[in-house]
């Protein structure tokens, strides 16, 4: 499938490279099929682009908890596992949506309180709302 993003202009993405997020993400309903990127030539990026196949003028940036100094832990529901086709647990991967931090504030902000949550055995996802801050939170240092 070729898709012509904005950001990054055309690029062809197979089958097994597209993530599935059911239900959409809230706010962007109508956008299930999403893909990762990152910039070529960078074998260990910190971020990525999360780019909507579904509309190529979507797209988000994220990263995993652990560049920006966070171990954290959240439960899933059993319908939440369920969308998944989650049968093992190793095969979660968790992505934070990143942003711009406003001016004068930290440079770059994490949405800890709304992860991404990839099956990466299936390729589906969906975006976990946090409602109550008693998740677990570990902030780590980072070199």
């Amino acid at each position: 499938m070729k898709i012509t993003s904005p950001i990054v202009g055309e690029v062809d993405v197979s089958a097994d490279r597209i993530i599935d997020f059911p239900s959409g993400l809230p706010g962007f309903e109508a956008c299930r099929q999403f893909t990762l990127l990152h910039s070529e030539g960078n074998d260990a990026p910190k971020l990525f682009m999360l780019q909507c196949l579904d509309d190529p003028e979507v797209a988000f940036t994220v990263t995993t908890p652990d560049i920006v100094g966070l171990n954290y832990e959240f439960a899933l529901t059993d319908d939440e596992v369920a969308s998944l086709q989650l049968g093992n647990a190793d095969d979660a991967s968790v992505l934070l949506i990143v942003s711009r931090g406003e001016p004068g504030a930290a440079p770059v902000r994490a949405n800890v309180m709304a992860p991404l949550v990839v099956n990466t055995a299936t390729r589906r996802g969906l975006q976990k709302i946090i409602g109550k801050v008693d998740t677990s939170v570990t902030l780590k240092a980072v070199a």
